[in-house]
């Protein structure tokens, strides 16, 4: 058998984690807000019509902060039409996703759902079609008590008390030739710089994140960071950051090495911001929003087809993919990579939430909600990835696979909660051919024991999960032990573990 070590101490510390790494992402596509937060006549939803098992599903999640309302649908957003009284409010041809917008909810009514949902607000702005001057009304209508056009425009809609929205992005994937207003690294630059200067003057507690690439592989990457952090990087408090995995080659063994390129583009990211500062001779350092990741290839083929011959539907359904085991094992290591990132990545949005490439589903018209395999490593370490995030060193074998060199057989991350007295590992066997005897000295943490040992695994890596039935669900095992501050663990091949200890 394999082995492999791990050593942690309470001096290796990465982070405090910012909980809004654990966000996610609500657009208006396909069947995310219709048809899935929102269903009115539906008897699970309340007397505003939002789904109240939805709500369970996404509380379980403990989804701290939700980016809205896009994503490529922000940039032909017109926020105006989305307020007000809702039998007034147009409908319109939605360009990005060539769909029909309804405006049945709006910003006014997503607020009360993310209330609801235990969430906060991070708005992005239209860029792309509209500009600065849009830019502030809408901060104004959210943010300003009252005494102005746009905040007594809100209080005449019913909403006396501000939302106080703290996180905007100014704007969404503006390096992409697809996105509706596409710019050139100057051009956006420019325009991103004199828009957070602008909002800033209207409400200087708020945080802003400048627009950055919207995948590893854009051909101006990283020079689109370097240029427009130029004139935005005084201004602004994050980057931007984009990027989705998939198994297009049907290789399992490579699949499981793609967080190695998550890792491979926030180290790049981080680089180009502290040129950046070094150019600039500042003293700011600015972070990382990774705010769209996720699995998302197994709905393209027939998302293409939807749009050029079945255009202007409300609420089609767009990027549903069903997600398998693999894919779960994916977006736990994907969550591994971002915390071991985390005193640079403080935010990060798991895209989307409903529906659309998500965790939670609900049934088309109004049946029961259910959740997808990738729900419960995103849901357990969400839950027990909490405090100071620390630094394992591993000793690991490697493999390489066809498009990865060096793959290590085990990837880890460790959250030491001091306030609880809990100390969670999270590791994931990589290779899938043979298991692993883990032993991590834990002698640092004295009399800590182990409280359990959490396993994701599937003899069948295209197990899915459905409204029928769960085929991949997490389970407590008895592959762990703790003798004299040793933890040996046994990890099967391409599993993910949990494996917790309190004092």
């Amino acid at each position: 058998m394999k082995k492999a070590s791990i050593t942690i101490d309470k001096a290796f510390r990465i982070a405090d984690v910012d909980k809004r790494i654990y966000g996610s992402f609500i657009e208006h596509l396909g069947r995310a807000v219709y048809d899935g937060i929102y269903q009115p006549g539906n008897p699970l939803s309340d007397e505003e019509g939002f789904r109240k098992d939805v709500i369970g599903l996404v509380k379980d999640l403990d989804v701290p902060i939700i980016r809205y309302p896009g994503g490529n649908f922000v940039s032909s957003f017109v926020w105006e039409d989305s307020v007000g009284p809702v039998e007034q409010r147009p409908k319109r041809l939605e360009l990005a996703w060539r769909s029909l917008e309804t405006n049945e909810i709006g910003i006014n009514e997503f607020s009360r759902w993310a209330r609801k949902a235990g969430s906060d607000v991070m708005m992005a702005i239209n860029l792309g079609t509209r500009g600065i001057a849009d830019a502030c009304n809408l901060l104004e209508y959210c943010n300003h008590p009252s005494g102005t056009k746009y905040s007594d425009l809100r209080i005449s809609h019913g909403v006396r008390e501000p939302h106080n929205i703290k996180v905007w992005c100014l704007g969404n994937e503006m390096d992409g030739p697809w996105q509706l207003g596409h710019k050139t690294m100057e051009e956006y630059g420019r325009l991103a710089e004199e828009t957070a200067r602008a909002m800033k003057i209207i409400d200087p507690s708020i945080e802003l994140v400048s627009c950055g690439s919207s995948n590893l592989e854009m051909p101006t990457f990283p020079q689109w960071e370097a240029t427009t952090l130029e004139h935005t990087y005084d201004y602004v408090d994050y980057v931007s950051m984009h990027n989705y995995y998939g198994n297009k080659a049907n290789d399992t063994a490579d699949y499981l090495a793609v967080s190695d390129d998550m890792d491979t583009f926030i180290r790049s990211v981080i680089s180009t911001c502290d040129f950046v500062k070094a150019k600039k001779r500042s003293r700011k350092t600015l972070n990382l929003s990774f705010d769209e990741w996720n699995v998302w290839f197994h709905s393209n083929e027939a998302d293409d087809d939807l749009m050029k011959n079945h255009p202007w539907q409300i609420a089609p359904p767009l990027l549903e993919d069903i997600y398998t085991f693999e894919d779960a094992l994916v977006v736990g290591l994907l969550m591994i990579t971002l915390l071991k990132h985390s005193d640079r990545v403080r935010m990060a949005c798991l895209a989307q939430l409903i529906n659309v490439i998500a965790p939670v589903m609900t049934q088309k018209g109004g049946g029961k909600a259910w959740k997808q395999t990738i729900y419960y490593p995103f849901q357990l370490t969400s839950r027990y990835g909490r405090g100071t995030i620390l630094q394992p060193i591993i000793q690991t074998p490697c493999h390489d696979t066809a498009e990865h060199e060096n793959v290590t057989d085990v990837e880890s991350v460790i959250a030491w909660n001091q306030e609880k007295e809990e100390l969670t590992i999270f590791a994931v066997n990589r290779n899938i051919g043979e298991e692993l005897e883990l032993t991590t000295d834990v002698r640092g943490f004295e009399g800590y024991q182990l409280a359990e040992h959490v396993v994701l695994e599937s003899s069948d890596m295209k197990a899915a999960n459905s409204a029928g039935g769960e085929a991949v669900t997490p389970q407590q095992v008895p592959r762990s032990s703790v003798t004299d501050g040793m933890v040996v663990s046994l990890l099967k091949p391409a599993t993910w573990n949990m494996i917790r200890l309190k004092k």
